[in-house]
């Protein structure tokens, strides 16, 4: 799994032979400085270069299958034991009120390099069957961590932060809650050249501005009903750089977008999920404290943690999500829900590229 934070590829091998499924090994392999610009560049529709874009995708299959040898390496296993690798690639756009996704990957390459068969393109179907192709994991979600008692809701925090709401009375749904980190990586990396915040370490040093906060909020995409999925299409720096000043300091915008962030998400909580009693993060904002302390402010009712209790790790989840949704596809069984995405109803997704 890569994804729309731009950090790397994870990898899981995962064992989906029994109940509750398990991550046998793990691997992780970062962008290097000029994949990631190469990347923004294709996203912002500022490269004009279908040739850019298909040897990116070559050079992100190159990557996978990188990933790919380095867990099995982990796990001492052949290729020859895997069923099949699931790959969602990279999402370069998403517009599914234009009727397409976008992800760059070379899944016919990735089963050459790798010798295993891969599942990729989970997106499409579920749009062409009239839904947003996102969020997809809340199926996944929904088998994997759902309590017969206990209104959980799993809260990812990648690029966009996406909610799935188990509660143990009515059926799951999902959807994008709104930025995740995206908006303070684009930050820091414009005034530390770094790639993310730590620990939101920065922001903790800001102050909140108050009118910087109530005009990004009032943006119409966080009144929207779900289902709902957003991207970089719409989240990105031109999305909050129009309302700087030139008084703000740059810690206290910093500040300012991860409060957006943390009420983004509480206001979505408490609008979709109501009675909600546990919130188990995972992505790469699970780690980020100064966030998930915001988090216990805004939502006092409700204890934040992270999904390592529920003994998967905070990296491991989108991943082991994936590989779930191509066994889903081998099986030529449904993998979309469509209260999620919004879809006429259940579809197989994927296409299948056998090594």
């Amino acid at each position: 799994m890569s994804g729309t934070s731009l950090d790397g590829a994870d990898a899981v091998l995962a064992d989906l032979s029994k109940s509750p499924f398990t991550v046998r090994a793990t691997a992780f392999v970062r962008f290097d400085k000029r994949l990631r610009e190469t990347l923004l560049l294709l996203h912002e529709d500022k490269a004009g270069s279908l040739t850019l874009a298909a040897k990116t995708a070559n050079r992100l299959a190159h990557l996978y299958a990188k990933s790919i040898t380095a867990v099995l390496a982990n796990a001492n296993l052949p290729a020859k034991n895997i069923s099949a690798i699931g790959c969602h690639g990279q999402t370069i756009l998403h517009c599914p009120n234009l009727g397409f996704t976008l992800q760059l990957n070379n899944p016919s390459l990735l089963a050459e390099l790798t010798g295993i068969t891969v599942v990729s393109d989970f997106r499409s179907r579920d749009i062409a069957a009239g839904g947003e192709g996102a969020p997809l994991v809340p199926a996944f979600h929904d088998v994997m961590f759902r309590h017969p008692r206990v209104h959980r809701v799993i809260l990812n925090i990648g690029g966009i932060a996406n909610i799935t709401d188990l509660n143990p009375v009515k059926a799951t749904i999902g959807f994008d809650a709104g930025p995740g980190n995206m908006l303070m990586d684009s930050w820091i990396r414009k005034n530390k050249k770094m790639a993310f915040d730590k620990n939101g370490k920065w922001a903790a040093s800001g102050t909140v501005i108050p009118a910087l906060l109530s005009r990004l909020l009032a943006d119409p995409y966080f009144k929207k009903k779900p289902p709902r999925s957003s991207g970089r299409d719409l989240f990105n720096a031109a999305w909050y750089e129009h309302a700087l000043k030139p008084e703000y300091t740059a810690c206290d915008v910093q500040a300012t977008l991860l409060a957006v962030t943390a009420h983004a998400i509480a206001g979505a909580i408490h609008a979709y999920c109501r009675g909600t009693t546990e919130v188990y993060c995972c992505g790469g904002g699970a780690q980020n404290s100064a966030l998930r302390n915001r988090l216990r402010e805004l939502i006092p009712e409700a204890r934040i943690t992270v999904t390592d209790e529920l003994n998967v790790g905070t990296q491991d989840v989108e991943a082991l999500a994936f590989a779930w949704l191509a066994e889903q596809t081998l099986l030529r069984r449904p993998g979309n829900l469509p209260k999620a995405t919004g879809a006429r109803g259940k579809r197989i997704l994927g296409g299948i590229y056998y090594k």
